[in-house]
């Protein structure tokens, strides 16, 4: 159908009292965070779903900010399913008997670079633990390569280490399980805060949870990949990825 002039002109003169009358305005416009995600449909773990999580995060270098030190980035992450198979076998090399997949949730914690206030969020945390009935399976220390990170970051890094928990015998499901790990998560972060500034400073619980896993850091999108070395090992396998490039607003 053929439009006249008339018409067009209207709708031009529409369209230019709703940006002259409405909540829209063009100079808002601005890049924020970049997101990223990429599944395998059928639920088939690989390590090629790491791989090309971490590739869409390096092209989302134009989504991340970065201070003054352009080697400090605002941040950047990836979130996976739990690698089995690869856990199992580094905490076979620690002496920790990893029950099966499902039965076990995993922390990622940022604590304290000193090992003696580290020491002590590590025993508030399995305190809290095993208040809420669950077990302690062990702690895992983060292998990374801060080689390539900036100044700024290097100088506030945090130490990166791993908590195994498992089911207690009261749990009767993997629903029930999560909650717990929840539950354990918010307690160890309102007993350990408020204490002191020292053992506050440089505690994060990245995530915690028997099924997904959490990788980040005060890091730009193309040093993630190389910072943590789990995230190159070719049994860190899972059937998703999702990348986070963050922009701080």
């Amino acid at each position: 159908m053929e439009m006249n002039g008339s018409v067009i002109d209207q709708q031009r003169l529409d369209q230019a009292r709703l940006e002259a009358n409405g909540m829209y305005s063009s100079q808002f416009e601005k890049d924020a965070c970049g997101m990223g995600f990429v599944v395998n449909i059928k639920g088939k773990k690989s390590h090629d779903i790491i791989d090309d999580g971490l590739r869409i995060l390096e092209r989302l270098e134009h989504r991340g900010g970065a201070g003054a030190d352009k080697d400090t980035g605002d941040g950047a992450g990836i979130l996976v399913q739990i690698p089995h198979e690869f856990f199992k076998r580094e905490c076979e090399v620690l002496g920790i008997s990893l029950p099966a997949a499902g039965e076990y949730g995993v922390g990622m914690i940022f604590a304290h670079k000193y090992e003696s206030l580290r020491n002590e969020q590590k025993r508030i945390f399995e305190e809290v633990v095993r208040e809420e009935g669950q077990v302690v399976l062990g702690w895992r220390e983060v292998p990374v390569d801060g080689t390539k990170v900036g100044k700024e970051a290097a100088a506030i890094r945090p130490w990166m280490i791993q908590i195994l928990i498992g089911k207690g015998p009261d749990v009767t499901n993997n629903a029930e399980f999560e909650r717990k790990l929840y539950i354990i998560r918010k307690l160890a972060e309102k007993r350990i805060i408020p204490l002191s500034k020292e053992l506050s400073s440089d505690f994060y619980i990245a995530s915690l949870s028997s099924k997904t896993i959490v990788y980040k850091g005060m890091l730009t999108p193309g040093q993630l990949r190389d910072f943590y070395l789990d995230l190159s090992d070719l049994d860190f396998t899972s059937a998703l990825a999702m990348v986070h490039s963050r922009f701080s607003t």
